[in-house]
């Protein structure tokens, strides 16, 4: 992989995100982090020699923008990973119509937005990687948590949909169903190995990035190894 590649991450916080971050640096990628606010990731920033942009993932113009900063900055993204996403809980009918929209809006519409200013780029140059990170609920609906289904079960079909239409095109897309917690600083796991590290999620990405295109995956499933499914 050449040591000139661009990431893009969208939706950079503590978690996953930031251990994405780390991984592409140390492959010397130059990296881009976005959030809605830009402050909060400059210790992150800092120390992994990223530059961050504050974007709302569901709002045309600054999706547009941020990608065009970023080709102007750095390059035109490499790998752009979508991470956001935004539950929100409680029986059916007790569901605030608001809290659903807003959870389709960051988790799925937010996606399409990010996807499709990425896929302009990359087709323009021939090659890149577009990576969603979907969740246990991308392929199961939980009780009481049908607006988070909802979201994760299109950002899934926007994602095949897309790999479908794109990799013939030569731009890789991929969805990662995350079945099971994050590990992070205080929260203790059940039993040891039940939440997933997100150094080793961030090996995945990357090893789904770097794939040689005549054998690509277009989804993967990442749990802990005591995880019942």
């Amino acid at each position: 992989m050449p040591a000139t590649e661009t990431a893009l991450i969208i939706g950079v916080g503590d978690g996953l995100s930031a251990a994405l971050a780390r991984r592409f640096a140390r492959e010397g990628m130059r990296l881009a982090l976005a959030a809605r606010r830009a402050e909060k990731l400059a210790g992150l920033a800092a120390e992994t020699g990223g530059r961050a942009y504050g974007c709302d993932a569901v709002k045309r113009e600054e999706v547009e923008a941020l990608f065009a900063a970023v080709e102007r900055d750095l390059a035109a993204p490499d790998v752009v990973v979508y991470n956001p996403s935004y539950r929100a809980r409680g029986p059916f009918v007790d569901l605030d119509p608001a809290e659903v929209e807003k959870a389709l809006m960051v988790t799925c519409y937010g996606g399409f937005l990010a996807g499709q200013a990425a896929a302009r780029q990359m087709l323009r140059r021939g090659s890149g990687s577009i990576l969603f990170t979907g969740a246990s609920a991308s392929v199961k609906g939980y009780a009481q948590s049908a607006p988070f289904a909802m979201g994760k079960f299109g950002l899934r079909g926007l994602a095949q949909s897309m790999a479908r239409e794109l990799a013939p095109k030569n731009i890789h897309v991929a969805h990662f169903v995350i079945d099971g917690g994050i590990a992070q600083a205080g929260r203790e796991p059940r039993e040891p190995d039940s939440l997933l590290a997100p150094e080793a999620i961030a090996e995945t990405y990357l090893h789904i990035h770097c794939q040689q295109r005549s054998a690509w995956t277009w989804e993967v499933e990442l749990r802990p190894w005591v995880e019942t499914f």
